[in-house]
């Protein structure tokens, strides 16, 4: 079966440093992966070599079998691959609803326009609401987004990605700055899209609460080395990890 997506000996150096070394690793549809590792292990690098805010040194990046090494970011998403990053990344003077539309609209290549909202566009209309069901936001849909407490603005990273539509969801720590109360909507939302069995997600996370209740898989890095690869009850009892790579984490979890 062809992986989803598939990264081959990717690697890249800054100067005489290697950041990401020769990673190799194939994910599925259905499936949710956490990438875990110590500060400096090389997790954000490799999301951004795979969604190509970074080039490679060497190595390929692949989409159903594509190799989309040479796209560009937006080409990629375009391809299917969707990223939330750990700082916010929208239109902060627009509304949640305008942000969503927007998306919609992108995806579609129905043109950016603000004030294409004619009855033609009600189908655009009508996904946006939709996502703002899904993602619990239709209060805060007449709000500008800058206005948001951080926790509304991550739920509107979330909403973003569904609007894409993509074939791989990538979060990277996607509770970061959050409080207690915040972070639960934000994982229930990914959990939902942890579900659908098209979907492929990619969580970089260090909270060992959230990966239990959420991962599938766990995939480790080191020194932008993969080193260790499996069902999460294994790869938490791995001496390897648990000792030279997560320290005491797990154990006081």
């Amino acid at each position: 079966m062809t992986p989803s997506l598939e990264t081959r000996d990717l690697t890249v150096r800054f100067g005489g440093h290697i950041a990401v070394n020769a990673v190799s690793c194939a994910f599925h549809p259905g499936q949710l992966t956490a990438i875990v590792g110590p500060n400096g292990a090389g997790k954000t690098t490799w999301f951004n070599l795979i969604s190509g805010q970074i080039r490679a040194t060497s190595g390929q990046v692949r989409l159903e079998g594509r190799d989309i090494s040479s796209l560009s970011p937006s080409a990629r998403a375009h391809a299917g691959l969707g990223r939330a990053f750990q700082l916010t990344n929208l239109f902060p003077a627009l509304s949640v609803f305008e942000n969503i539309r927007l998306t919609v609209q992108s995806r579609r290549k129905a043109g950016l326009s603000l004030f294409r909202m004619a009855d033609s566009r009600k189908d655009l209309i009508r996904e946006t609401e939709e996502i703002l069901t899904r993602t619990r936001l239709t209060a805060q849909a007449r709000a500008e987004v800058r206005t948001l407490p951080h926790g509304d603005q991550r739920k509107v990273e979330v909403a973003l990605l569904l609007a894409l539509r993509p074939k791989i969801f990538m979060f990277d720590e996607p509770t970061a700055g959050m409080s207690m109360d915040e972070a639960p909507v934000i994982l229930s939302l990914i959990a939902d899209i942890r579900k659908d069995p098209a979907a492929t997600v990619l969580l970089v996370e260090h909270k060992m609460d959230v990966i239990r209740a959420l991962a599938d898989r766990i995939v480790v890095l080191h020194n932008g080395t993969l080193v260790a690869d499996g069902p999460p009850g294994p790869v938490m009892a791995s001496d390897v990890v648990r000792e030279a790579y997560m320290g005491r984490e797990i154990e006081d979890v």
